[in-house]
């Protein structure tokens, strides 16, 4: 079969998906200056905009190291915009070997590819996660880089109980768009 080895189709796709994945990635980060709901909501705004590319790629390219293309993508863009800090590197190459062990545990079928997909719309983590484990941080980030008043609301709009349930929302949110692109493009289940 073509697609479980890497040759210049895949690779030329999947610099293709690994694009939208950043693009996606970036929608993501910048809807969080809408609104600092939309910050604390990172997780569910991935799970809509990243899923479906990440899942397509996964049905198309069933060779090893597809995630870690997604995430070395990522890692790209950080040294680019010099914001390769270790908050926002370490999660995204977590999430790489997590996604790369699932799919090759699952024998790269539909259940390893679903639950990588899902893993994979992690990638704003180091970015949000710094609401909830690093709050003074962030905090002062958000006086120095939002308008006034953000920073505020952004405290307001994330109390501790709201981690688990951003994410939760944000899985589900995952899989069911992950099901919609599998019935819109006929992925192989």
């Amino acid at each position: 079969m073509e697609n479980n080895r890497w040759n210049r189709r895949n690779a030329l796709r999947m610099l293709l998906y690994a694009t939208l994945y950043v693009i996606g990635t970036v929608a993501t980060c910048v809807s969080g200056s809408i609104h600092p709901v939309f910050f604390v909501c990172y997780q569910i705004t991935a799970g809509l905009l990243l899923s479906g590319v990440v899942i397509k790629a996964f049905d198309e390219i069933k060779a090893p190291g597809a995630a870690a293309c997604f995430s070395a993508a990522m890692i790209l863009v950080f040294i680019v915009i010099k914001d390769a800090a270790a908050w926002h590197v370490i999660p995204v190459i977590i999430i790489a070997i997590l996604a790369e062990i699932v799919r090759r545990v699952c024998c790269y079928r539909w259940k390893g590819d679903l639950i990588a997909t899902v893993i994979m719309t992690f990638s704003t983590f180091g970015y949000y996660g710094q609401i909830w484990f690093n709050r003074d941080y962030t905090y002062t980030c958000a006086i120095e880089e939002m308008p006034s008043g953000y920073a505020d609301g952004l405290m307001a709009a994330s109390p501790a109980w709201i981690l688990p349930v951003v994410v939760l929302i944000g899985v589900a949110v995952s899989v069911l768009i992950i099901n919609l692109t599998a019935r819109i493009f006929k992925l192989n289940r």
